[in-house]
């Protein structure tokens, strides 16, 4: 696993996460911050604990892929990607601009380890599916990540995936889905119930495990458990968020799928996370 400032604890990495995403918000004065806010906790021990990669080789045949599906979700992965030094974080003021290679949106022919094109949502599972196959003929020790969200689970084409990595036995794939609970519709059981989720992947024949998805703790020993376990299986972490975490007033308003925020909120946003303020 790859050692970056090993010095730097994962709840300070989570923070600067948070960060970051704030920062880059601030230049369009919107976004999806939420989410980004939300799944920092994910990222960090995604980052800085379980995934292989060289920040001066993004693409070293060697390393771990993170496959980022919900292509709306650039800005979180935009901002650990700066935290892990792949990404300079002087190009944090060019988010969402002309030229940027930060767009809105990810976009794997313009950013540094960003693996796919996560536009059109409900694919990445099926891609990480074809990575793991694909890397099991050259004999790769790899793992390939997918996080995708829980309004994914709408898609037919996430279950079709899940069918096919539980019968190939892709025991290289981790997936990772955020359960945050909104999607643009509404709250994302009101728009198609997907519970109960984990005995739906086991019927599929995956390793399952559910965590508190803000708990690092949690995650650490479910992203070791994934990594090191030793059925012939796929495995997935559940991971329950909150949106916004850490901007208790962020997290308050009813409707964050899509956040705009007023000027002077995002230094106050800043400020909340700088003093290490949670909810």
């Amino acid at each position: 696993m790859t050692q970056i400032g090993h010095n730097v604890s994962l709840p300070e990495r989570a923070r600067r996460i948070r960060r970051h995403a704030l920062r880059m918000g601030e230049v369009q004065g919107q976004g999806y911050i939420a989410q980004a806010l939300g799944i920092a906790d994910v990222l960090a021990v995604s980052y800085f604990h379980a995934t292989k990669y060289r920040p001066d080789d993004p693409e070293w045949e060697g390393r771990d892929r993170f496959l980022l599906s919900i292509g709306h979700y650039a800005i979180a992965l935009y901002a650990a990607l700066i935290e892990a030094k792949i990404v300079p974080e002087d190009e944090l003021e060019t988010y969402g601009t002309d030229d940027s290679r930060l767009p809105m949106s990810g976009m794997a022919a313009y950013t540094p380890g960003m693996e796919i094109t996560g536009g059109s949502l409900g694919h990445g599972l099926g891609i990480a599916v074809g990575m793991c196959l694909a890397l099991k003929r050259k004999n790769s020790k790899s793992f390939v990540y997918n996080l995708f969200s829980d309004g994914e689970l709408d898609e037919g084409s996430t279950w079709e995936a899940a069918m096919s990595a539980g019968s190939y036995k892709l025991d290289n794939l981790i997936g990772i889905v955020d359960v945050n609970q909104m999607q643009a519709d509404g709250p994302s059981l009101g728009v198609l119930n997907f519970e109960p989720l984990g005995p739906k992947f086991e019927a599929f024949g995956w390793f399952v495990q559910r965590v508190n998805g803000n708990d690092i703790d949690a995650l650490v020993k479910a992203f070791d458990a994934a990594r090191h376990h030793e059925g012939e299986q796929p495995r997935i972490i559940i991971c329950d968020t909150k949106m916004a975490k850490g901007v208790p007033f962020l997290e308050a308003r009813e409707r964050n799928h899509f956040l705009r925020v007023e000027p002077h909120e995002w230094a106050e946003a800043i400020r909340i996370i700088d003093a290490g303020v949670q909810a």
